[in-house]
């Protein structure tokens, strides 16, 4: 048996590497992204994706391991080389995702310690963290000192934390459901839609409010709807508005929607994963007005405070509603309740192992201060009202309503042939080219482009070769035609 168990533990001691092993492990890892970090500036913002059979053989779990090197080549090859750049400045699809230096020294702090973030009592520290940054966001939005939240992996568990706890602040259940409405434009996040039905309540009625030319939601439509269903007998319950949607970036009246959810005694939620940390900067406060007469929104700082992808936030404006929704109790966990009054992560959403996810902002902030991050985001803003401007002198483009954040729509028109097939094309041209990567999707039935300007590391080269490639490729493909 002691033969078994010291040959069990020789091999055992593998995970737990001594001083010398862990300071080789970590300079060949330093040395590998500091590779990566240095060659961002010129690395394309769009490759080619990897052959899926070639790296599935490379990419398969083995009995015995390899080295890191070989390890750091696969990465290198086949994941940080490939198909979209998200770390670049010329990444202007979709919304850019964060990865700021800074956050990444949080994510491995916090990974060595392992600190278990869940309920106070496991790391009384970290869950102080965790709630001191829900209050400064709370405190930005304009929230109450009565507010809560939780830190999420993104705006899918924010949106669907925020619809459980307004379902059960309303009493939905039952045969109330199909009687309930809840009211949203065509430009609400899919996600939306996904939450509702997660949360049971998928056979609620769903009315799309109409927009303006903006694309924002008409407030005047919603009153009448709302009055309209009260008259028919049925139960109007939510208004979810969005701060800054992801097909265009507009922003929904919130004032307006505010003043008629209160009057109408409905639950007001602001999708605010994309936009709604703008509140940081003076012009994004000013496009954000009434974000803080909600009863929860959601912000993602991976978005906006150009975190990792993996950090969402959901708040609420009442923190009785989020924790009769979410707390629980067992046995098991009696001497581990709340001594000091803090809140546990695990009272207020569906989660109850957490790992210290609040360290890669926290980090940050402590170390930057909140200045530069209140900068990027108002250079954000300019950047795109530039971009939108600067469109409209290049002959063939024609563009979107003036952003009200930092995403702009825009399409090219040729003098001759399809146009939507022919935006299809551009798009495909700029991806070969691969110097930048920008994105399209579907606005009243027509294909158009969009630039979502979000990235840390976009400033006005990247937005001025961005605007000469696609002159560029635009009037090559119309020669071509």
């Amino acid at each position: 048996m002691s033969n078994e168990l010291s040959a069990l533990e020789q091999q055992a001691r593998l995970l737990d590497p001594d001083h010398a092993a862990r300071a080789q492990l970590l300079d060949r890892v330093i040395a590998y992204s500091q590779q990566y970090l240095d060659g961002i500036a010129d690395a394309p913002a769009y490759a080619p994706p990897p052959d899926p059979a070639e790296f599935g053989q490379e990419a398969t779990i083995t009995e015995n391991g390899v080295s890191l090197d070989h390890v750091l080549s696969l990465l290198g090859e086949h994941v940080d080389s490939r198909s979209i750049n998200t770390t670049s400045g010329r990444y202007l699809a979709y919304i850019p995702g964060g990865g700021i230096f800074h956050a990444a020294l949080g994510d491995y702090l916090a990974a060595v310690a392992n600190r278990y973030a869940g309920v106070y009592f496991a790391s009384p520290g970290a869950v102080q963290i965790e709630n001191q940054l829900l209050r400064w966001m709370a405190d930005e939005v304009g929230y109450p000192a009565t507010a809560s939240g939780n830190l999420t992996s993104g705006g899918s568990l924010a949106n669907l934390t925020a619809i459980v706890t307004a379902r059960d602040a309303h009493g939905l259940e039952g045969d109330l459901i199909p009687r309930s409405v809840v009211y949203l434009t065509e430009h609400a996040h899919h996600c939306i839609d996904k939450a509702l039905r997660i949360a049971g309540l998928g056979k609620l009625i769903k009315r799309i409010v109409p927009v303006d030319a903006a694309y924002r939601m008409n407030a005047q439509a919603l009153d009448a709807q709302i009055v309209a269903d009260q008259q028919a007998g049925l139960k109007p319950w939510a208004i979810i508005a969005s701060a800054g949607t992801t097909n265009t970036g507009a922003v929904d009246p919130l004032t307006e929607i505010a003043q008629i959810a209160a009057a109408r005694k409905l639950w007001f939620h602001v999708d605010g994963a994309y936009g709604g940390l703008f509140v940081l900067c003076p012009d994004g406060k000013t496009a954000l007005k009434g974000i803080e007469q909600s009863d929860s929104v959601v912000v993602d700082p991976h978005k906006t405070l150009f975190l990792p992808y993996g950090t969402g936030t959901v708040l609420i404006r009442d923190r009785q509603h989020q924790y009769a929704a979410f707390n629980a109790h067992a046995d098991y966990m009696q001497n581990i309740l709340d001594e000091d009054g803090e809140l546990s992560p695990s009272d207020l959403s569906p989660e109850l192992t957490k790992h210290f996810r609040g360290l890669r902002l926290w980090l940050p902030l402590k170390v930057l201060g909140v200045t530069p991050f209140r900068a990027a985001l108002a250079e954000k803003i300019h950047l795109a009202r530039y971009f939108h401007e600067q469109l409209q002198r290049i002959d063939g483009f024609e563009v979107g309503p003036s952003p009200d954040l930092s995403i702009v729509t825009y399409r090219y028109c040729p003098k001759r042939g399809d146009v939507d097939q022919f935006n299809q094309q551009l798009v495909k041209a700029l991806q070969q080219d691969g110097r930048i990567f920008i994105s399209s999707t579907v606005v009243e039935h027509k294909v158009t482009l969009r630039a979502a300007i979000l990235s840390f590391r976009t400033h006005s080269g990247e937005i001025e070769e961005a605007l000469r490639l696609l002159k560029h490729h635009a009037h090559a493909l119309e020669q071509q035609a």
